[in-house]
C-alpha cells in the first residue's frame, strides 16, 4: 500500500490545538473546520483536519513536530519523508502528519507564504491580508483562519462541499471580509466566477 492510500484517522480541533498550543511559531485551523468556528455549528463531515502555518517558520515546525512522522506531498501528490534540517521548496504546499508508518494520518499542515506581516497567495502575490486580518482566536483559546482567507483557497476550484461552507458562512461575514474576497476572486480567478454575485448581494 502506498503511502497516500494509508488511513485518515484525523484527531478533533481540540486535539489539534492542544498539539501546538506551546508553538513559538502562528498556527490556524483551516479548511472546514475553520468554517465551521465561524458559523458556530457544524456544517458537514471531515475527511481530515488542516493546520496552517508559514512556509519562513518550516524548520521551527518540523522541530516541534519532533516526535511526528511529517511526510511532504511532491506535486503532483507524491508524498516522501520530511527529512530534518530540509528546506522544502515553494512547490509544496501540503505536509501529512501521523505517529508511526502503523498509524493513520492524523493532520495536515499547509504552508502559507508572508511578506513582512502579510499573508501573500499562493496563486497570485498581489492578494495579501495582514496576519491580524486573517487570525480568528474563539473562546477555548484555538486559532481559526477567517473565513474570507479560507473561500478565498476554495474559491479556485470549488467542489460541492466548498460550495456548502461558503453558502453557510458568506451572510456572517462582514462587509470588508466580503469586498475583501471579492476583490481577491476578482483578481486572481474570474470576474465571472459564481460566488460575485451573491458577495455582491448584501
Amino acid at each position: 500500500m502506498l503511502e497516500h492510500e494509508k488511513a485518515w484517522s484525523p484527531l478533533t480541533v481540540l486535539s489539534v490545538a492542544k498539539i501546538f498550543e506551546k508553538a513559538n511559531f502562528p498556527w490556524w485551523i483551516a479548511g472546514g473546520y475553520a468554517i465551521e468556528a465561524a458559523v458556530g455549528n457544524k456544517i458537514r463531515e471531515h475527511a481530515d483536519i488542516d493546520v496552517l502555518v508559514l512556509r519562513c517558520d518550516q524548520a521551527d515546525v518540523h522541530q516541534y513536530l519532533r516526535q511526528w512522522e511529517c511526510w511532504a506531498a511532491d506535486p503532483p501528490g507524491r508524498l516522501r519523508y520530511w527529512n530534518a534540517n530540509e528546506t522544502l521548496n515553494n512547490a509544496i504546499k501540503d505536509i501529512w502528519c501521523r505517529k508511526s508508518p502503523e498509524d493513520s494520518w492524523r493532520f495536515q499542515l499547509m504552508l502559507a507564504d508572508v511578506s513582512g506581516h502579510y499573508w501573500v497567495s499562493r496563486y497570485d502575490g498581489h492578494v495579501k491580508a495582514s496576519l491580524d486580518d486573517i487570525t480568528r482566536i474563539d473562546s477555548d483559546g484555538v486559532h481559526y483562519l477567517a473565513p474570507h482567507i479560507q473561500l478565498y483557497y476554495k474559491a479556485k476550484s470549488p467542489r460541492s462541499k466548498d460550495q456548502l461552507d461558503f453558502d453557510a458562512v458568506v451572510g456572517m461575514m462582514s462587509a470588508k471580509e466580503r469586498a475583501w474576497l471579492h476583490q481577491a476572486i476578482s483578481t486572481s480567478f474570474s470576474k465571472s466566477h459564481d460566488w460575485l454575485k451573491r458577495l455582491d448581494s448584501f
